[in-house]
């Protein structure tokens, strides 16, 4: 029995800057956080001769190449893989669609789980290109990498994707009090509104394709909030870090008309007015989780629990893709 784990993430600063469309124009740079979240993939050998999948639905199929689900059955084709004999199952701590990057999770922890059945070695930067190639290339999502490269990696970390489409990856430089107080007081409280990220990144890759002014500037001065956030968060100004929160939400959600709705907008503000110094949607919009710095986290707990939002509590991870058995 092989079970492979990806964590799921939060987004720092910089999110949206990790698209192709605009990065191999103008770079992009974000900071992403892996956290105790987990995606698990398991896979063992069976004594029938047909590949058997098991996520939402059951597949049962002669080899992967017939399967419907698009991702299991290009990462078949990636390893040159059958996939006869096997049985394959998915399952997550959190649903898909609440923008903590589950696709990426997904790919990545599958991808391991596949290279441990070949016997294979693999360094999470090729685990995470590997990933971006199924997703990008040849599912052809409007996805950026983000998701891909800290489920691989984990951590707290931060990089740079350049115009050549590759990808710089280093720890975030914070000290012991600072990423323990960082832990401390970032809250996530769901939502209850699941949505496609894709369909939500459509409207943004489109506009960035054609050199749209008002959302070319937006990535812009996004990307530099992450790079402020880069230097509040190293030199331990997590008010500040907050504040940058705040700022990034308000400009990210004139990106589209979908990137939220009144009854978000009405939670933020209540939160805001409930002890948090900052926050925003994680994710590409729409839905999923509100994440929110707060040191007053009585208060806010008790305003969101209130208004019917379920806290998910968690920590960081600084394992990133692994085996759990093999």
């Amino acid at each position: 029995m092989i079970i492979a784990r990806s964590p799921l993430r939060i987004s720092l600063g910089g999110g949206g800057t990790d698209l192709p469309s605009y990065y191999e124009k103008f770079g992009g740079f974000l900071i992403a956080a892996a956290i105790d979240r987990y995606v698990y993939i398991t896979l063992h050998e069976t004594f029938v001769s047909d590949l058997i999948v098991k996520y939402s639905e059951l597949e049962r199929v002669v080899e992967a190449a017939q399967l419907k689900h698009p991702i299991i059955r290009e990462a078949f084709a990636l390893l040159d893989m059958k996939g006869g004999s096997l049985e394959l199952t998915s399952m997550a701590d959190i649903p898909s669609g609440t923008g903590l990057g589950s696709s990426g999770s997904f790919t990545t922890a599958l991808l391991k789980a596949l290279h441990a059945h070949k016997k294979n070695l693999v360094h999470p930067a090729d685990l995470a290109a590997q990933a971006c190639d199924i997703e990008l290339n040849r599912l052809k999502e409007p996805i950026g990498k983000q998701d891909q490269y800290i489920a691989a990696f984990g951590g707290l970390t931060c990089f740079n994707f350049l115009a050549d489409g590759k990808v710089e990856a280093w720890p975030l430089k914070v000290s012991d009090e600072t990423r323990d107080n960082l832990e401390d007081n970032l809250l996530l409280f769901f939502t209850g509104y699941s949505r496609s990220a894709s369909a939500i990144l459509k409207e943004q890759d489109t506009k960035s394709k054609s050199d749209d002014k008002s959302m070319i500037e937006n990535l812009h001065f996004v990307k530099d909030l992450g790079l402020q956030s880069k230097v509040a968060l190293e030199s331990g100004n997590l008010h500040e870090f907050a504040r940058l929160m705040d700022i990034h939400w308000q400009r990210k959600k004139q990106r589209s008309g979908g990137m939220s709705n009144p009854k978000i907008n009405e939670w933020y503000d209540l939160a805001m007015a409930s002890g948090a110094l900052g926050g925003k949607l994680i994710g590409a919009g729409g839905g999923g989780f509100l994440m929110f710095y707060a040191e007053d986290k009585a208060k806010l707990r008790h305003a969101m629990r209130q208004n019917g939002l379920k806290e998910v509590r968690f920590r960081f991870d600084f394992e990133g893709t692994k085996l759990v058995t093999s």
